[in-house]
């Protein structure tokens, strides 16, 4: 029993040789899913009214190059689609963006490696609204940044599996009928995925 618990272990925490040092590329793909539902029932005069039914996908890709041992600066590629139902009526938000990002990534001896991440950069909103039977389209273009976090468990020394959070957050500002407003829009997410360590050549000299 206790061999079977030390042979656990040792696969959960075992020495991690993952590529993670200066030359090394990581290429990672992570996804959000997730479908909520707000049962709310109102009745007027015996009829019953459901509330909003909204669910949401995202996913992101992504390549780095590690410009120092465990620091990863590269391009995260975003896409997130958001659509509530209620009483008939649809709303679609789709957002695209382009960020650079800096990951570091706390490798040690263990094969659950914690990482922590930033970006700044492009994204896109575009709107879709069907009341009534009447859709309406609209884009707005502004700024975006990130912060992300979590762990990556290393199931060999190339491929890792993820999971993780992240905070987004669009803004921009634009006018309508000579007055000026501001958009804001602040995403939180859990992420699953995985990132592919690709270890860099051999310079003549090296061991």
């Amino acid at each position: 029993m206790k061999k079977l618990l030390l042979a656990g272990a040792v696969a959960l925490f075992g020495l991690s040789n993952a590529q993670m040092t200066k030359g090394d590329w990581v290429i990672s793909g992570n996804t959000g899913m997730g479908f909520n539902s707000v049962d709310t029932k109102t009745k007027v005069e015996g009829q019953s009214y459901d509330g909003a039914k909204v669910s949401t996908f995202s996913v992101t890709p992504s390549v780095g190059y590690f410009v120092i041992d465990k620091l990863a600066v590269g391009i995260d590629l975003g896409f997130t689609s958001i659509t509530t139902k209620e009483d008939g009526d649809k709303s679609t938000i789709s957002s695209f963006s382009v960020m650079p990002t800096a990951t570091y990534y706390f490798a040690n001896s263990s094969k659950l490696v914690p990482f922590l991440g930033a970006g700044i950069g492009y994204a896109s909103n575009k709107t879709k609204e069907t009341y009534s039977g009447t859709t309406d389209e609209y884009t707005a273009d502004g700024l975006a940044w990130k912060v992300k976090g979590g762990v990556t468990y290393m199931a060999t020394q190339s491929l890792g599996v993820n999971l993780g959070v992240s905070f987004d957050q669009f803004s921009n500002k634009d006018t309508f009928m000579g007055t000026e407003f501001k958009n804001t829009v602040n995403t939180f997410g859990v992420n699953v995925g995985f990132s592919y360590f690709i270890k860099a050549k051999a310079q003549k000299g090296d061991k």
